[in-house]
């Protein structure tokens, strides 16, 4: 019988570490560990790391500062706290990361954690264990099932990875690096882990993948499916109200994708289509592997099957060799579409991409007024869109009490936060409300009169009847 031991995870980074934390919490209940929010209790502390950027990777080694001051005082009380590093920066990083953090007993590598167990024991017998290898089997087909009481309390939402990697090697990205080359969950394996969710109070799926739009999962016929065909199969899941998907690659928007915007009711119309750069010269320096002209000509036919559809994107600028001109076209396609959200970031180098060796790497002072510029932009068309829903109607998927005695707080179609007055049996349910003041991170509202009319018709949809 196991020891009852307490595990504290931090996630940095994209919702994937998020996914990957839960599924390590998972493995790792199976050893007696149980999760705590404070990492003063721990006796296992876990950083799933990104390498993304410059910045993601600065914080995890500051919080390893922190965690090993919280170690050595735990070893004066006479207490033992492992520490392990996992993620991206685990896997680009190795064995540095013991060099210039002693205090770290364990590193492994995103493909790897189901291998925890062991490295526990590897590291409690030789001092220290790391796993940066690609294996050569399955992770997914050594993880066991989340349990139901861990699902309870991680909410109406979930995420569930369907695909991981990237094959297209985009000059300034990591990723194929750290996470491999493509690879897609079977169709059954998904639908099994989405039941499960669905079982236990999941009304949302996010689908997550670094090119979710690639994936190619073994289907149950025996046939290669696209994501439009699994989303399609999902959707007719019991107890599913709301599907999404995300992160998209432009090339990869196939027409069975499209059609799934145009026919499936419970896919939100919200896509988060990542531009990158509006200028054709640095799309091309980025290896996109599409024009500007190419991701319009998308927007407008999503918009063709789904005139309610709203965007997000990504940004990046200061890419080396980025002209004013080459940045005002970012501007202007941000204009162009009229995003209702998207994130921007200066160019940071990452080690051994093809980018890092540009010549004419843009100057740090250049990259913080672009960003600056940009982030306005990007301000102003969402403000924009939010306005619009003011003395408007819109469905809400009630996730948590909010911070006031009274409120809870849910998520619109377009994962804007809306905040009611309202009792908490609407937790996990749909709900009409009428937005009656717009701020710049939230919308208020109160119940619609047809509230339980389209509470009970979403929730006979979502229960398949």
């Amino acid at each position: 019988m196991n020891v009852a031991r307490k595990l504290y995870i931090k996630s940095f980074g994209c919702q994937m570490n998020v996914y990957d934390s839960h599924r390590m919490a998972d493995t790792l209940a199976s050893e007696g560990f149980t999760e705590t929010p404070r990492i003063e209790d721990a006796d296992l502390v876990i950083l799933n790391t990104c390498h993304i950027r410059d910045k993601a990777q600065d914080k995890v080694f500051s919080e390893l500062g922190r965690v090993r001051a919280i170690k050595e005082a735990a070893a004066r009380s006479g207490r033992q706290l492992t520490i392990a590093v996992a993620g991206c920066v685990a896997q680009a990083q190795g064995e540095e990361i013991i060099r210039r953090s002693p205090a770290v007993d364990i590193v492994v590598g995103p493909q790897s954690y189901h291998r925890l167990p062991a490295l526990l024991e590897r590291a409690k017998r030789d001092g220290r264990a790391i796993d940066t290898e690609f294996p050569v089997e399955d992770k997914f087909d050594n993880l066991p099932p989340p349990p139901r009481e861990a699902t309870r309390t991680r909410g109406v939402c979930a995420f569930v990875t369907v695909q991981e990697g990237c094959d297209k090697f985009c000059t300034f990205c990591v990723v194929p690096y750290t996470r491999g080359s493509e690879f897609s969950r079977p169709v059954l394996k998904i639908v099994s882990e989405v039941e499960r969710l669905a079982e236990s109070g999941v009304r949302e799926v996010t689908l997550i993948g670094q090119n979710v739009n690639a994936y190619h999962g073994d289907g149950p016929d025996g046939r290669a499916w696209p994501l439009g065909r699994l989303l399609a199969h999902l959707s007719e899941l019991p107890g599913i109200a709301r599907l999404r998907y995300t992160t998209s690659h432009p090339a990869d928007m196939d027409a069975s994708l499209i059609a799934a915007h145009r026919d499936l009711p419970k896919l939100m119309p919200y896509l988060h289509l990542p531009a990158q750069s509006g200028s054709d010269r640095i799309l091309a320096a980025m290896k996109r592997r599409y024009r500007r002209a190419d991701y319009l000509r998308l927007i407008e036919r999503l918009r063709a099957v789904q005139p309610n559809i709203a965007f997000s994107s990504d940004f990046i600028v200061g890419f080396p060799g980025e002209t004013e001109d080459d940045f005002k076209a970012t501007l202007s396609l941000v204009d162009a579409v009229g995003y209702a959200g998207a994130f921007s970031f200066k160019y940071s180098a990452r080690p051994g991409t093809p980018a890092a060796e540009l010549p004419d790497q843009v100057p740090e002072a250049q990259k913080s007024e672009r960003l600056y510029r940009l982030q306005a932009a990007i301000d102003r068309n969402c403000a924009r869109f939010n306005a619009q829903w003011q003395g408007r109607a819109v469905l809400v998927l009630f996730e948590k009490g909010g911070r006031y005695s009274g409120q809870i707080v849910g998520r619109s179609p377009y994962l804007q936060p809306v905040q009611v007055m309202a009792s908490r049996d609407l937790i996990g349910r749909l709900a009409s409300v009428r937005i009656t003041r717009v701020s710049s991170n939230s919308l208020f509202g109160v119940l619609a009169p047809d509230a339980d009319r389209l509470a009970r018709e979403q929730h006979q949809l979502s229960a398949g009847a």
